[in-house]
């Protein structure tokens, strides 16, 4: 379990650095087109629902894996390592340190601030990821395994075979390994709603450290320490060969990723364990994949070929192996670091760098291109820092001295480092996907659906038991609607929200949730509490569509399971709690993004559509669902029933609207036109519908006269999807024949 703690005033995954004026931006940052202005605008063909997917959004993944033939594709890899290509030369004739540092930057860019980044969809593959300083020369990995990608097809994803890569690397070595699960289905485009930064500069550019000593909390949601990072800089933050700031820095940016103090020092030992650093000389007119010229085919940080061939590469600027046997796994990492005292020194590219004083003969490293010669080993400013920072150093020598502890934990952090975004073990396939459950995978017992008659019973029950509609439907929104499509996290099933953090998050308004569930319990019998939860919230529009005057049927799929909080991860979850949600009008403190933003970032995050989005915040503001009751958007005189009034009343030329309080600009009042009484009372989530062109053209069609059975139908499809977002234990999920629109 993770032992870190969320800095204070970061919770937020759009959040700001805590005190001081905050400064509103896009939601994106600079995006793709502001790097490369020249870049083809190849997403104008997949506008209006046009996917960009070649294979079709019918492609059964996992299907197609099942009849990968595993043993094969890893005899291949294995093959690969060491078959050295003259157009880029394998260091020391084996291509597995190469394989691992891709793999390891594949998955690296996961932050479980907001779960988005990682390797389930393969993003190396575009921009910006695919031209970062920091994976320079990650294209030539990629097309040393297209043979193979090419081979076995559809079999196995670009997403999946860059980690298995990874995987067969650590075992070519020696090195060891927990498993490997497939399942990640490859996209084809940029996933363009990541926020990656709002600077200017990448961080070979001068990007400065996002942490400094006015500023000592990272941004939200972001998890690098500069522009073009996976992790830190090793060279020392911005660049300052300080071990001590380097491990703050560290330790910053590995507990956004999921990672505790033990972990973050296993997978930095174990991973420069192989391999080395390149910076044999300056970089001069290198330029990323998506800046070179057409005729590189997609290729960057381009040099003579006479000097790959020796070995003359720049990367990272960086020179050097980190140990005396780079193609071998052994503790010679930790070894020499705690056994010589090491001198700040510069690579020939210009890098800080850390060289050990008078190395012995024995521990000096073979050089890249000729076994016969011998080099100096190095250190960077980040690996000084496992041997200076105090928390780091302990659990450094505790390695050293014990490999087979090195070894588990190596193998286990590895796993997790390329498996997090991967969600449930449902989700795992394979033949080397482990059996051992491990908490970060968030472990929910299997459950058994109720019957047709005790479903019935409880909706009987659950509508006479006192609770309200709108306590019911909040219940079931904040249960459900946790899930994040980014890492498949959250959900209603196991019904966290009956555990801690999430039963005491603000946006769960804890006392009254405390009823609810009290009363749910009460009358659930045999059927789990994650089952009773949407079902009560289900009945609970059921009854608020009847009371409009339409006889709908809420889709019920049962089977949930209970969690537990001994397998619940706190800690992780911590990061997961709203700092805002536009569904329930709820937004605790001022943002650098704009409010009806943060509706954007969750809508996508739920992987819901700019309709469904809209037909979910209509409904849920006529059925009470505000957080503490609030009236805002509350547009309707009818409130509890399932109606368009909140279209209607929005879209209504009668009303105009100003700001309450000249102080900010966050909550409005809507007056008459004629006798400047008011009306209504609003917030930027709401009246964003009536103000932005494309929102307004769809809650217009929610408020024309005769779409009001249409509109009620469409929110029920959204609110299943919603609570059905996370059953990858059922292959279907149903929808009532009376739920077309």
């Amino acid at each position: 379990m993770a032992d870190y703690e969320q800095p204070k005033g970061s919770g937020c995954p759009m959040g700001g650095r805590g005190g001081g004026e905050v400064k509103a931006r896009s939601l994106l940052g600079r995006t793709n087109k502001d790097w490369w202005p020249d870049s083809l605008p190849v997403d104008m063909l997949h506008q209006h629902g046009v996917s960009p997917n070649p294979m079709g959004e019918d492609f059964d993944y996992a299907k197609a894996f099942s009849a990968l033939d595993y043993t094969a594709v890893k005899a291949d890899l294995l093959a690969l390592m060491t078959d050295s290509k003259p157009w880029w030369p394998a260091d020391y004739g084996h291509y597995g340190p190469f394989m691992i540092r891709m793999a390891w930057h594949a998955a690296g860019t996961y932050r479980v601030t907001d779960g988005r980044g990682g390797s389930s969809s393969g993003q190396q593959r575009f921009e910006p990821l695919n031209s970062w300083p920091d994976n320079g020369n990650l294209d030539k990995a990629r097309r040393l395994l297209w043979p193979i990608k090419q081979k076995y097809g559809k079999h196995i994803s670009w997403a999946d075979l860059f980690i298995l890569a990874g995987n067969v690397a650590i075992e070519s070595m020696g090195g060891p390994t927990f498993g490997f699960a497939g399942g990640r289905k490859d996209v084809y485009a940029s996933e363009g709603d990541t926020f990656w930064g709002a600077e200017e500069l990448w961080v070979d550019e001068g990007a400065q450290t996002r942490i400094t000593e006015e500023l000592p909390e990272l941004e939200g949601p972001l998890a690098a320490i500069q522009m073009g990072l996976i992790y830190v800089n090793p060279e020392g933050p911005g660049g300052n060969p300080d071990p001590l700031t380097s491990a703050r820095d560290m330790k910053a940016t590995f507990q956004r990723m999921a990672m505790n103090s033990e972990e973050t020092v296993a997978l930095t030992a174990g991973g420069h364990a192989f391999g080395k650093a390149h910076g044999a000389k300056p970089p001069t007119g290198f330029k990323n994949p998506a800046a070179e010229a057409i005729h590189q085919q997609g290729l960057g940080w381009l040099t003579d070929s006479e000097e790959i061939g020796k070995g003359h590469i720049t990367t990272s600027g960086i020179e050097g192996a980190w140990s005396n046997n780079p193609t071998k796994w052994t503790g010679d990492y930790l070894r020499l670091l705690f056994k010589y005292d090491y001198e700040l020194t510069q690579s020939p590219a210009g890098a800080k760098q850390w060289t050990p004083v008078n190395p012995d003969p024995e521990d000096m490293a073979p050089d890249a291109r000729d076994p016969n010669k011998r080099v100096p080993t190095m250190m960077t400013t980040a690996d000084m820092a496992l041997k200076m920072d105090p928390e780091f150093r302990e659990i450094a020598l505790r390695f050293r001295d014990d490999q087979s502890a090195l070894d588990d934990a190596f193998a286990r952090a590895w796993f997790k480092l390329t498996h997090r975004d991967m969600g449930p073990k449902i989700r795992y396939l394979g033949p080397e996907a482990p059996e051992e459950t491990l908490i970060w995978q968030d472990p929910v017992p299997e459950g058994s659906a109720p019957s047709d008659a005790a479903v019935a019973a409880f909706k009987n029950a659950v509508l006479s038991s006192g609770l309200t509609v709108a306590q019911l439907v909040k219940t079931a929104w904040a249960s459900a609607s946790t899930y994040r499509r980014s890492d498949h996290r959250g959900g209603a099933n196991g019904a966290r929200i009956a555990l801690a953090p999430q039963k005491d998050w603000a946006v769960n308004e804890p006392e009254q949730l405390q009823t609810v569930l009290a009363k749910l319990n009460e009358l659930r019998g045999d059927m789990s509490l994650a089952d009773a939860i949407v079902l009560a919230g289900s009945a609970a529009v059921e009854k608020a569509a009847r009371d409009a005057g339409f006889d709908i049927e809420v889709p019920f799929l049962g089977g949930r399971g209970d969690a537990t909080q001994e397998w619940t991860d706190v800690e992780s979850f911590k990061w997961m709690e709203p700092q805002a949600d536009g569904f329930r009008n709820y937004l605790k403190t001022r943002n650098p993004v704009k409010t009806e933003e943060l509706l954007l970032d969750r809508a996508a995050l739920l992987g819901l559509s700019a309709p469904e989005m809209t037909v979910l915040v209509g409904g849920l503001r006529v059925l009470g669902a505000n957080f503490g009751d609030a009236p805002e958007g509350v547009l309707t005189n009818r409130p509890g029933q399932l109606t368009n009034d909140f279209f209607v009343n929005l879209l209504d030329n009668d009303t105009f609207w100003d700001l309450v309080d000249a102080s900010s600009d966050e909550k409005f009042i809507g007056y008459d036109r004629g006798g400047r009484q008011e009306k209504w009372r609003a917030t930027r989530t709401d009246l964003i519908f009536g103000s932005n062109s494309q929102l307004r053209a769809t809650a217009e069609v929610y408020a024309e006269n005769g779409h009001e059975e249409k509109f009620v139908r469409d929110f029920v499809r959204a609110w299943v999807k919603v609570m059905n977002a996370d059953r990858f234990d059922v292959t279907a999920k149903p929808v009532s024949a009376n739920q077309a629109s």
